[in-house]
């Protein structure tokens, strides 16, 4: 394994020992170091990746094993390579996405971890790694949009709504995007959607309806869940999809499959990591999302980047819809 003599045994992180509010999210400086085992490879991480599945695993939303370090991805440089990693050295920089990120040093798969191009800087490629994935494989796989498709996107001010967004326009479909506010329409505007609605005062129902002929889009991307999902559902037009990938209002409740025969539309709620589960599908959507980056110069957009100890304020900046784009840590 080849190493480097200046890593410390002990490392800034944030530990979460038990489910609950952003109390739970303990600031520490000796938390052990992690030692790159078999595939793994140790980062020291620049930049630190917030998502809204983190609050999941902080409330118990979705389960997991505590003490846990939770975060999804990074950026930074390789320190050490555990045994029988090849194609990295350390000192690359390298964004990768695995667990563990809210501290100093990760160790990270390196089937999901790639080397950051010339032309994409440490914070845009951590901003855009698991949120610009999320959104090239939803309209890739969880439905494949064609150019000049009529499409609805959801919570668009936010950070994978605005890669949804970007990526929609660069495919040559057209965007119907929903927004909480006012002050948020420019962004999703800026992002390509060709018209935006805000929730609470248009009838978004109604707009689709007119924006598409009576028609309906041929996919809806909701990572809104609860409060908007049947509404989602009559948006689509015969044989669409409804492509449900978060529950920032709430889980999906059930409801009878038969309803989906009115229409013939289908419903599928994917995950990310289930379409890179490979390294070599990794490789392909991250290439193809830095070449869409630099070919379409695409507007990498991080609301704030937060010391590490401020990671309980960033948490409820984004359960209290206060942010547009990405939020990042640096430890």
């Amino acid at each position: 394994m080849a190493s480097s003599s200046s890593v410390p045994k002990k490392m800034k992180g944030i530990l979460v020992e038990k489910t609950g509010g952003t109390e739970v999210l303990q600031y520490r400086t000796d938390l052990p170091v992690p030692e790159p085992k078999e595939g793994e490879i140790l980062v020291k991480n620049d930049f630190i990746g917030i998502n809204y599945i983190d609050t999941y695993f902080r409330t118990g939303l979705y389960p997991s094993p505590k003490p846990e370090i939770l975060g999804k991805e990074g950026s930074g440089h390789i320190v050490s390579l555990g045994p029988s990693v090849t194609g990295f050295s350390p000192s690359d920089r390298v964004v990768w996405m695995g667990s563990n990120g809210y501290a100093e040093y990760s160790a990270a798969p390196s089937i999901r971890t790639t080397k950051i191009p010339d032309s994409i800087s440490s914070p845009d490629a951590c901003a855009a790694i698991l949120q610009g994935l999320t959104a090239l494989t939803l309209v890739t796989e969880g439905h494949k949009v064609q150019k000049d498709d009529w499409v609805l996107v959801l919570a668009a001010s936010g950070g994978v709504g605005g890669w949804l967004c970007q990526i929609l326009k660069a495919k040559g479909a057209h965007t119907i995007a929903t927004v909480g506010s006012e002050g948020k329409k420019k962004v999703a505007e800026d992002a390509g959607a060709e018209v935006v609605l805000v929730e609470g005062k248009d009838d978004v129902g109604e707009k689709v309806k007119e924006f598409t002929d009576g028609e309906g889009v041929v996919a809806v991307f909701d990572g809104v869940g609860k409060d908007t999902f049947d509404r989602g559902l009559g948006c689509l037009a015969r044989k669409g999809t409804m492509v449900s990938f978060g529950n920032a209002s709430g889980a999906v409740e059930p409801f009878a499959i038969s309803r989906l025969s009115a229409k013939n539309v289908k419903i599928c709620r994917p995950s990310l990591f289930n379409y890179i589960a490979t390294r070599e599908e990794f490789d392909d959507y991250a290439n193809k999302l830095f070449g869409l980056m630099a070919e379409h110069k695409f507007s990498v957009r991080v609301h704030e980047t937060y010391p590490l100890k401020d990671v309980g304020r960033a948490h409820n900046d984004l359960e209290g819809r206060k942010t547009t784009g990405k939020l990042l840590m640096t430890p």
